[in-house]
Order: structure tokens, then C-alpha cells, then sequence
């Protein structure tokens, strides 16, 4: 296996003022949120790298910062101050000439039961036994970063069974969690990454990522495009719903053109104002946490997102979200320098806004002062 290009991602210093709509942007979220990372980030190796391309620095570069966090007050001000004092800012782009992408996602519900009854015969799985999954860099330099799934057959590693495959076959190695009545319910639940459950008693408790099948994430919206069913203007997590609803006969054949299959761990509910936890382990703050592609970009560090909003003021104009928020989270679509997925928490109006988001934007990335100019001139060596 040859690794795949590396993504051509570019930083220019920038200044805080240089950030469409920084000062009226409420950081305390972000604050908020960015605590919770530094709690991750603190209990690595200090010598350990973040990841991502590497400007990011090791875990050590971060400590600092990230003692200071711990002791900020959560005022307005004071919390955009804070970022001023110990951050610099950098616009992120693409050498390649990818354009920036910028989606939603949110925390959906479904019904589940305990036992297979009625309705309820669709198993939600918990991550299967034979699952494995192998970080390639650990046995090969250049692979880093590089990791595959499946499962071991005759001592050999081959691919785990495609969402086609689980759907008629079933597994035997997996924990069933939980059963829902509505298959498309669930494949969205799948989509998001997460999502929350509620028993027939009113109980209610979480859906966390546990891991994934190993196979490439394929949306069905371009599927649906292709055959001509939903028109590419049209498209939206709502559209694609309401289509699959309505033609249940062949829903199953669209939905298993996606080989991806997601796998799920029960959670309580815990603080219900959060997400369930990202990839980097800690819970979602809505509008304040962000998925990010982990070959470029490093969990944890903060990044200010500037994005239309499919929602209008009182006066007929897009609404433009520009906020602080943290890389958090990962995603099978999420791919590219200039790519952000941001979480909009639970319920109508996030599972609105999530649906219709898909707008072109600006993302700048901010990187504490002691390391950012040195940091900056590594990664300006690495791309020439």
C-alpha cells in the first residue's frame, strides 16, 4: 500500500481583527470546550505530537496554555480576551485549490426497546468482537496516520463485512445493544455518528460511537442525484429522509450502497446541554465543537469558522455563523484543509440547521504564541 498525497494545506499569520466578526463572537463555549480537550492533552506524553500535518507541535507546546485555561473567569470579554492574550491566528487554505466546505451535523433520536418485539427488530450493534483495527504507521514509516479495520480469518487480516453484508447476514460476534423499529431511523442515527435513544418507558440514554467497519463512508444523497430521484439543489439530510420514507421497498438497496456501517456503545444521558463524546473522547459543545479531517488537522485546538447558515433574520438575509470552536470530532465526509463539520447540539431547530448546512467559508486556526512562530516556520519548511 503507497500513503495517499498529503493534504496541501497553508497557513498565513493573520491578526484577530483580520477575523470576520471576532469581537461580537461569544467565545465562552469555545472556552468552555477548549478545557475539556486541555484535560485530554494534558494526560499525554509531552513529547507526544498532536497529529494532524504537525504544525500543531507536541502535547508539552500546550501545557502552558492550557494551565492558564483553567483559571480565565466565563465572561464574554473576558473569555475573548483570554484567546487574544495567548493565541495567534492563522487563516488555513489549500496549495491544491480545494474549496473550503463547511456542513453541519447534529444529536438525533430514535425509538428503541430492550428485547426484539413488535416493531422493534432492527439490532443496533455494539463494536464487535473480531473487529480489528491497525494503525499502519506503527509497522512502517510513511504510513502514519494510516489505519485500516477488519477482521482476522485463517491469521490473516481481511476486510470486515460491507453494510450490505451485515444487513442480510447479521453479526455473531457483536453485542446487541438495543432495537429499533425504523431502519432509516437508525441509518441516520449511523450518519451523524451518535445520537440518543428512547425506550418505550420514556427513558432516555445515549448512542456513542464505538468504532466503524473499516469501509469508505459513500453519501446516498449523490446516489440519489445519480438516478435522477432528488435534484442536486434539493439535496439535504431532510430530502433524503423524506425520499427514503416514502420508497421503503427499495430504501434498503440506496442505504447499502454506503458500505460504512457504524457501531455504537450506551451511554447515560449526563449533562443533556452537551454532545455525546467525539473522536477526541470528550462530550460535543454545540456551536462550540467542530469535526475536522484528522490528516490535517489535530484534535483539540481551537479554530474560528466563518460560514453561511441556512436560516434568514427578520429582514430576509443569511444569517453567517462565526464563532470559536474546537476540534473535537472526525467524520468519513470530513476530508480537506478548509473542511469543517460543526455540531449544532439536540433537537428541531440543530437537526434543521445541521440538514441544510453546506456552505462555502473561511476557517483560521489559533496555536498558543510560544509555539505558533516556530511552528509556523517548521511547517513553511515542511510544504516548500
Amino acid at each position: 500500500m503507497q500513503p495517499s498525497a498529503k493534504p496541501a494545506l497553508t497557513l498565513t499569520s493573520a491578526r484577530f481583527d483580520d477575523l470576520p466578526g471576532w469581537r461580537a463572537a461569544d467565545s465562552r463555549g469555545a472556552l468552555a470546550a477548549f478545557r475539556r480537550s486541555c484535560a485530554v492533552i494534558l494526560a499525554r506524553d509531552a513529547r507526544r505530537p498532536l497529529g494532524g500535518l504537525g504544525y500543531a507541535g507536541r502535547a508539552g507546546d500546550w501545557r502552558a496554555v492550557c494551565a492558564a485555561a483553567s483559571h480565565v473567569g466565563f465572561g464574554a470579554d473576558e473569555a475573548r480576551k483570554w484567546f487574544e492574550t495567548w493565541f495567534a491566528p492563522f487563516a488555513a487554505g489549500s496549495a491544491s485549490g480545494h474549496k473550503s466546505l463547511f456542513t453541519g451535523y447534529y444529536e438525533p433520536q430514535i425509538q428503541v426497546a430492550r428485547t426484539p418485539r413488535g416493531p422493534y427488530r432492527v439490532p443496533i450493534y455494539g463494536l464487535p468482537d473480531d473487529l480489528v483495527t491497525a494503525d499502519l504507521g506503527s509497522f512502517r514509516s510513511g504510513l502514519e496516520g494510516i489505519r485500516i479495520s477488519g477482521r482476522v480469518e485463517n491469521r490473516r487480516l481481511v476486510p470486515f463485512p460491507t453494510r450490505a453484508e451485515i444487513d442480510r447476514h447479521e453479526l455473531s460476534d457483536a453485542p446487541v445493544l438495543l432495537y429499533a423499529s425504523d431502519p432509516v431511523a437508525l441509518f441516520l442515527v449511523q450518519i451523524q455518528g451518535s445520537g440518543r435513544a428512547m425506550l418505550e418507558d420514556g427513558t432516555r440514554l445515549r448512542l456513542a460511537f464505538a468504532g466503524q467497519n473499516g469501509r469508505p463512508y459513500s453519501p446516498i444523497g449523490r446516489v440519489l442525484v445519480r438516478q435522477s430521484a432528488l435534484a442536486r439543489g434539493n439535496l439535504s439530510m431532510q430530502s433524503i429522509r423524506s425520499w427514503l420514507e416514502s420508497h421503503k421497498s427499495v430504501a434498503a438497496r440506496i442505504m447499502e450502497t454506503d458500505d460504512s456501517y457504524v457501531f455504537f456503545r450506551e451511554l447515560p444521558i449526563g449533562d443533556a446541554s452537551l454532545g455525546s463524546p467525539g473522536s477526541e473522547g470528550v462530550p460535543l459543545t454545540p456551536q462550540a465543537s467542530i469535526a475536522v479531517d484528522p490528516d490535517v488537522h489535530a484534535l483539540g485546538i481551537p479554530m474560528f469558522v466563518v460560514a453561511d447558515v441556512p436560516q434568514t433574520d427578520r429582514n430576509g438575509r443569511t444569517q453567517r455563523f462565526a464563532r470559536l470552536c474546537v476540534a473535537q470530532d472526525t467524520g468519513g465526509a470530513i476530508k480537506g484543509e478548509v473542511r469543517a463539520d460543526i455540531f449544532w447540539g439536540f433537537g428541531a431547530d440543530a437537526e434543521s440547521l445541521a440538514g441544510h448546512m453546506n456552505s462555502p467559508g473561511s476557517l483560521y486556526v489559533l496555536l498558543p504564541k510560544a509555539l505558533a512562530a516556530r511552528a509556523a516556520h517548521q511547517f513553511s519548511e515542511a510544504r516548500s
